[in-house]
Protein backbone atom coordinates (compact mmCIF):
# COMPACT_ATOMS: atom_id res chain seq x y z
CA UNK A 1 0.00 0.00 0.00
CA UNK A 2 1.31 3.22 -0.60
CA UNK A 3 2.12 5.51 1.92
CA UNK A 4 1.02 9.18 2.95
CA UNK A 5 2.78 11.65 1.61
CA UNK A 6 2.49 12.96 5.59
CA UNK A 7 4.51 9.97 6.14
CA UNK A 8 7.39 10.50 3.97
CA UNK A 9 9.37 10.94 7.26
CA UNK A 10 8.30 7.01 8.41
CA UNK A 11 9.40 5.71 4.96
CA UNK A 12 12.32 3.31 4.22
CA UNK A 13 14.04 5.54 2.05
CA UNK A 14 14.05 8.88 4.62
CA UNK A 15 14.56 6.41 7.56
CA UNK A 16 17.91 4.49 6.06
CA UNK A 17 19.04 8.59 5.51
CA UNK A 18 18.16 9.59 8.61
CA UNK A 19 20.25 6.79 10.33
CA UNK A 20 22.97 7.80 8.20
CA UNK A 21 22.90 11.24 9.11
CA UNK A 22 23.26 9.89 12.78
CA UNK A 23 25.92 8.13 12.31
CA UNK A 24 27.84 11.10 10.48
CA UNK A 25 27.08 13.24 13.56
CA UNK A 26 27.47 10.94 16.29
CA UNK A 27 31.58 11.82 16.67
CA UNK A 28 30.44 15.79 16.41
CA UNK A 29 28.16 15.59 18.34
CA UNK A 30 29.97 13.41 21.32
CA UNK A 31 31.93 16.65 22.31
CA UNK A 32 28.55 18.81 22.83
CA UNK A 33 28.56 19.61 26.49
CA UNK A 34 25.85 21.82 28.41
CA UNK A 35 22.95 21.81 30.29
CA UNK A 36 19.95 21.83 27.57
CA UNK A 37 19.48 20.96 24.30
CA UNK A 38 16.62 21.27 21.96
CA UNK A 39 15.55 18.30 19.19
CA UNK A 40 13.36 20.13 16.48
CA UNK A 41 11.84 17.35 14.27
CA UNK A 42 9.77 16.30 11.37
CA UNK A 43 9.60 12.58 11.73
CA UNK A 44 6.94 11.96 14.60
CA UNK A 45 8.90 9.01 16.40
CA UNK A 46 12.75 10.24 16.10
CA UNK A 47 14.52 10.64 19.70
CA UNK A 48 17.10 12.48 20.80
CA UNK A 49 20.93 11.28 20.87
CA UNK A 50 21.82 10.12 23.65
CA UNK A 51 25.07 12.53 24.76
CA UNK A 52 27.17 12.19 27.83
CA UNK A 53 27.90 15.65 28.50
CA UNK A 54 24.37 16.97 27.55
CA UNK A 55 22.44 17.59 30.91
CA UNK A 56 18.98 17.24 29.44
CA UNK A 57 16.78 17.35 26.12
CA UNK A 58 13.50 19.02 24.90
CA UNK A 59 12.13 17.69 21.78
CA UNK A 60 9.50 18.97 19.66
CA UNK A 61 7.89 17.59 16.60
CA UNK A 62 6.32 19.88 14.14
CA UNK A 63 3.49 19.07 12.41
CA UNK A 64 1.16 20.77 10.14
CA UNK A 65 0.50 24.36 11.95
CA UNK A 66 1.83 23.51 15.24
CA UNK A 67 4.26 21.84 17.53
CA UNK A 68 3.95 18.73 19.43
CA UNK A 69 6.14 16.76 21.92
CA UNK A 70 6.98 17.87 25.33
CA UNK A 71 5.23 21.36 24.81
CA UNK A 72 2.62 22.66 22.46
CA UNK A 73 3.36 25.51 20.33
CA UNK A 74 2.18 27.21 17.19
CA UNK A 75 4.59 27.07 14.70
CA UNK A 76 3.85 30.47 13.13
CA UNK A 77 5.05 31.78 16.19
CA UNK A 78 8.36 32.50 17.68
CA UNK A 79 9.77 29.57 19.43
CA UNK A 80 8.49 29.31 22.88
CA UNK A 81 12.13 29.44 24.85
CA UNK A 82 14.36 33.00 26.40
CA UNK A 83 17.14 33.78 24.59
CA UNK A 84 19.88 31.80 24.73
CA UNK A 85 18.36 28.58 26.68
CA UNK A 86 20.11 25.59 24.87
CA UNK A 87 23.22 24.92 24.39
CA UNK A 88 22.99 22.55 21.68
CA UNK A 89 19.93 23.30 19.09
CA UNK A 90 19.69 20.05 16.52
CA UNK A 91 17.08 20.93 13.42
CA UNK A 92 16.29 17.14 11.66
CA UNK A 93 14.99 18.12 8.75
CA UNK A 94 12.51 20.34 10.12
CA UNK A 95 13.29 23.23 7.91
CA UNK A 96 11.40 21.09 4.87
CA UNK A 97 8.12 21.31 6.33
CA UNK A 98 8.06 24.46 8.42
CA UNK A 99 5.65 27.33 7.14
CA UNK A 100 8.67 29.79 7.43
CA UNK A 101 11.75 28.66 7.57
CA UNK A 102 14.15 31.60 7.19
CA UNK A 103 11.58 32.66 10.65
CA UNK A 104 12.36 29.24 12.15
CA UNK A 105 16.62 29.51 11.42
CA UNK A 106 16.68 32.85 13.12
CA UNK A 107 14.53 31.95 16.16
CA UNK A 108 17.17 28.74 16.61
CA UNK A 109 19.75 31.29 16.59
CA UNK A 110 18.25 33.34 19.26
CA UNK A 111 17.90 30.50 21.53
CA UNK A 112 21.16 29.20 21.13
CA UNK A 113 23.42 30.10 23.75
CA UNK A 114 26.78 32.11 23.17
CA UNK A 115 28.99 28.91 22.50
CA UNK A 116 26.64 26.76 21.53
CA UNK A 117 26.22 24.69 18.81
CA UNK A 118 23.20 24.33 16.20
CA UNK A 119 23.40 21.31 13.73
CA UNK A 120 20.68 21.24 10.68
CA UNK A 121 20.09 18.06 8.39
CA UNK A 122 17.87 17.62 5.57
CA UNK A 123 17.29 16.56 1.90
CA UNK A 124 19.94 18.10 -1.01
CA UNK A 125 18.02 20.23 -3.53
CA UNK A 126 20.96 19.18 -5.28
CA UNK A 127 20.50 15.33 -5.62
CA UNK A 128 18.80 12.68 -7.12
CA UNK A 129 16.54 12.53 -3.96
CA UNK A 130 15.11 16.32 -4.72
CA UNK A 131 12.57 14.58 -7.39
CA UNK A 132 11.36 11.67 -5.32
CA UNK A 133 10.72 14.24 -2.28
CA UNK A 134 8.53 16.55 -4.42
CA UNK A 135 6.65 13.41 -6.03
CA UNK A 136 5.97 12.33 -2.63
CA UNK A 137 5.00 15.51 -1.12
CA UNK A 138 2.99 16.87 -4.19
CA UNK A 139 0.24 18.99 -2.91
CA UNK A 140 2.39 19.69 0.07
CA UNK A 141 3.80 23.07 0.56
CA UNK A 142 7.79 21.67 1.20
CA UNK A 143 10.95 23.31 0.26
CA UNK A 144 14.22 22.08 0.13
CA UNK A 145 16.87 24.22 1.66
CA UNK A 146 20.27 24.82 0.45
CA UNK A 147 22.96 23.97 2.72
CA UNK A 148 25.45 26.78 1.00
CA UNK A 149 22.59 29.29 1.13
CA UNK A 150 21.92 28.17 5.24
CA UNK A 151 25.33 28.51 5.76
CA UNK A 152 25.74 32.29 4.36
CA UNK A 153 22.70 32.98 6.60
CA UNK A 154 24.21 31.77 10.33
CA UNK A 155 27.81 33.60 9.40
CA UNK A 156 25.86 36.74 9.02
CA UNK A 157 23.88 35.92 12.22
CA UNK A 158 27.01 35.44 14.02
CA UNK A 159 28.11 31.96 13.86
CA UNK A 160 30.82 29.92 12.40
CA UNK A 161 30.28 26.94 10.20
CA UNK A 162 32.56 23.82 11.69
CA UNK A 163 30.78 21.20 9.00
CA UNK A 164 28.85 21.33 5.95
CA UNK A 165 28.94 18.00 3.99
CA UNK A 166 26.78 15.58 2.13
CA UNK A 167 26.16 12.08 3.21
CA UNK A 168 23.94 9.00 2.42
CA UNK A 169 23.20 7.31 -0.64
CA UNK A 170 22.61 8.99 -4.07
CA UNK A 171 19.17 7.73 -5.10
CA UNK A 172 16.41 6.84 -2.71
CA UNK A 173 16.15 3.56 -4.22
CA UNK A 174 19.63 2.58 -3.45
CA UNK A 175 19.70 -0.60 -1.37
CA UNK A 176 23.55 -0.61 -0.98
CA UNK A 177 24.78 1.40 2.42
CA UNK A 178 25.58 4.72 1.87
CA UNK A 179 28.62 6.74 2.80
CA UNK A 180 28.02 8.01 5.99
CA UNK A 181 30.63 10.61 5.27
CA UNK A 182 32.21 13.11 2.86
CA UNK A 183 29.40 11.54 0.28
CA UNK A 184 29.82 13.73 -3.22
CA UNK A 185 26.71 12.75 -4.42
CA UNK A 186 25.05 12.41 -1.05
CA UNK A 187 21.21 12.86 -0.54
CA UNK A 188 21.33 14.21 2.45
CA UNK A 189 23.54 17.30 4.16
CA UNK A 190 24.02 18.27 7.28
CA UNK A 191 25.70 21.38 8.93
CA UNK A 192 27.27 22.32 11.51
CA UNK A 193 27.22 25.82 13.02
CA UNK A 194 28.77 27.56 16.68
CA UNK A 195 27.54 30.86 17.79
CA UNK A 196 30.66 33.23 18.57
CA UNK A 197 30.69 33.88 22.16
CA UNK A 198 30.05 37.65 23.26
CA UNK A 199 33.41 39.35 23.45
CA UNK A 200 34.21 41.13 27.28
CA UNK A 201 34.38 44.59 27.11
CA UNK A 202 38.19 45.38 28.87
CA UNK A 203 37.64 48.17 31.65
CA UNK A 204 39.93 50.75 31.02
CA UNK A 205 41.36 51.90 34.49
CA UNK A 206 41.65 55.28 35.58
CA UNK A 207 44.89 56.15 37.09
CA UNK A 208 44.42 57.91 40.65
CA UNK A 209 46.81 60.67 41.31
CA UNK A 210 49.26 60.50 44.19
CA UNK A 211 50.18 63.19 46.48
CA UNK A 212 54.10 63.48 47.12
CA UNK A 213 54.35 64.35 51.45
CA UNK A 214 56.70 67.07 51.95
CA UNK A 215 59.51 65.66 52.64
CA UNK A 216 59.66 64.01 49.66
CA UNK A 217 59.60 60.52 49.46
CA UNK A 218 57.04 57.74 48.26
CA UNK A 219 55.63 55.58 50.43
CA UNK A 220 57.16 51.57 49.90
CA UNK A 221 54.85 50.38 46.84
CA UNK A 222 54.00 53.79 45.08
CA UNK A 223 54.74 54.17 41.44
CA UNK A 224 56.67 57.62 40.73
CA UNK A 225 55.13 57.51 37.33
CA UNK A 226 51.31 57.71 39.13
CA UNK A 227 52.56 60.75 41.12
CA UNK A 228 50.92 63.91 40.32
Amino acid sequence: MHQRDDDIYASAPLRRLLDEQTRALRPELQRCHGMHGLLLRACGDDRPPALPMLRCWTSLHLDGAGYGGDLRAAANEPLPFVDDAFDLALLRHVLEVAPNAPALLDDAVRILAPGGVLVLTGVHPISGWAPWFYWRTRGESRVLQMPLHLGHDLRQAGLEIECMQRVGRAWPSQERPGSARGSAFGGGYILIARKRRRMATPLRIKPVPVTVPSNGQLSPGARRSSAS
